[in-house]
């Protein structure tokens, strides 16, 4: 069917524009894999370096938010004592925020038998307001140097404080510092396995690449740890972001300092198993981006290093940029393969396509490889992520916009369900190398 000039011109344009998007995103994830591979080759030697080193480690509170948690934190807090550093230096602080449930006296049984455990119950009528609240409490508990955030699901290795605050000692540039997260429940069912490899691929390829091209990455809500100072200049977490963690990385970014991620500090945690848990997290991951980019997007142009700069807005814009390039691949394939309408633009559209989603394969399959991942399965697993899981963010995104700018409803924090699961699991990775041999 032909379409009026008019009409056709204005698609081949669009067409035209889609296609530039497409294969700039492709190309630069490449780039960021690429580079990923090179930071986890570097990262392998210093972690022999820093095996070697005999550090003065000083202080550090680790503060665990918990409402309503007595399906996992008790594996959480048993693995907090386990970590490998010294015990006099070890203060393990969870601060139950408005639990109805059993998550006190779990706590408090540990308590009991551990001088470095402590429960920090929120005052009545203060509690259920968000991670960032709950933060801010906690961090008035404690005058450590150092303030480690993990989430009440996590069972980190017992290296993996060691590692992050062996970095925050040989570098006073940084302000913070992050290690891995990886998925205890991926064998649980096709969610849990797609939202695997995508958890590994946006480490890899994201905080991996970019701290390795331009020594930027960005706190998770879990496994890092914060300078003291540092936090109290900035005044603690923000209440009113519900994505705390990529807020707070602007902030720390805009005094001067950096954040490093550490890849082979590693943390498991918890991911949802049913698709409308998993809406609901990933609803909220987008209103909270759209905060934070409410907030700073006319600021971040008046940085001093404009290479941050720009990786920082494209941090921000990092879903609807996402978005896009789904919906120009999905108009792409549509066209390319039934002729819907005739566009003048000349060009082999079907085979664009189709290599396109080859170097998204190939993406993957490199990133899962740093962690020894990328077993055929995975790959698979990885094709019909695009056609299924990836087309879901279409939705997510819509759904975000309607409830921020239609809607608009207030931001509420939202802790995500727990769901029972051993950290036994994990044995057969814990032991495993989460970076290439060098």
């Amino acid at each position: 069917m032909s379409a009026h000039p008019l009409l056709e011109l204005d698609l081949s344009i669009v067409f035209l524009l889609s296609v530039i998007l497409i294969w700039f995103m492709i190309a630069y994830q490449l780039v960021l894999t690429l580079a990923g591979f090179f930071h986890y080759r570097n990262a392998a030697k210093e972690k022999k370096h820093i095996d070697t080193l005999l550090l003065d480690y000083p202080k550090v509170t680790v503060l665990i938010p918990a409402h309503n948690e007595e399906k996992v934190i008790g594996y959480t807090v048993d693995a907090m004592t386990k970590l490998d550093y010294p015990y006099d230096k070890l203060d393990i602080l969870i601060i139950n925020d408005g639990s109805s449930d059993a998550t006190a006296s779990i706590v408090q049984e540990f308590a009991n038998r551990d001088s470095r455990v402590r429960l920090y119950n929120v005052p009545q009528g203060e509690g259920g307001k968000g991670k960032s609240r709950a933060l801010n409490l906690g961090l008035q508990q404690t005058d450590a140097e150092f303030i480690a955030v993990y989430d009440a699901d996590n069972t980190p290795l017992p290296s993996a404080m060691k590692y992050l605050m062996a970095q925050l000692l040989l570098d006073p540039s940084l302000g913070g510092v992050l290690g891995k997260f990886r998925t205890v429940n991926k064998n649980r069912n096709l969610l849990t396995r797609f939202i695997n490899i995508e958890t590994l691929s946006f480490q890899n390829m994201l905080q991996a690449g970019r701290w390795r091209l331009f020594k930027v990455s960005t706190l998770p809500g879990t496994n890092l740890v914060l300078r003291r100072h540092i936090l109290d200049k900035l005044k603690g977490w923000d209440e009113d972001a519900i994505t705390e963690d990529s807020e707070l990385s602007i902030r720390i970014y805009m005094e001067g300092y950096r954040v490093k991620f550490i890849p082979y500090s590693i943390t498991y945690e918890q991911e949802p198993e049913s698709w409308k848990v998993w809406i609901k997290q990933r609803t909220r991951w987008v209103q909270g981006n759209n905060y934070v980019g409410k907030k700073f997007l006319r600021e971040i142009p008046a940085f001093k290093n404009k290479v941050l700069a720009i990786e920082l807005m494209y941090l921000l814009s990092l879903y609807y940029t996402f978005l896009i390039a789904i919906v120009s691949s999905d108009i792409l394939f549509l066209l390319g393969a039934f002729d819907v309408v005739t566009i003048s633009l000349p060009g082999p559209y079907t085979t664009v396509w189709v290599t396109g989603i080859g170097l998204f394969l190939l993406e993957m399959l490199l990133a899962l490889s740093y962690d020894r991942e990328d077993k055929f399965s995975n790959v698979l697993l990885a094709l019909l992520m695009y056609f299924t899981y990836c087309q879901f963010w279409i939705y997510i995104v819509g759904r975000a916009i309607y409830l921020d700018v239609i809607k608009k409803e207030k931001r509420t924090w939202v802790k995500t369900v727990r769901f029972d699961v051993k950290p036994a699991s994990v044995s057969n990775d814990a032991n495993s190398k989460s970076t290439p041999s060098s």
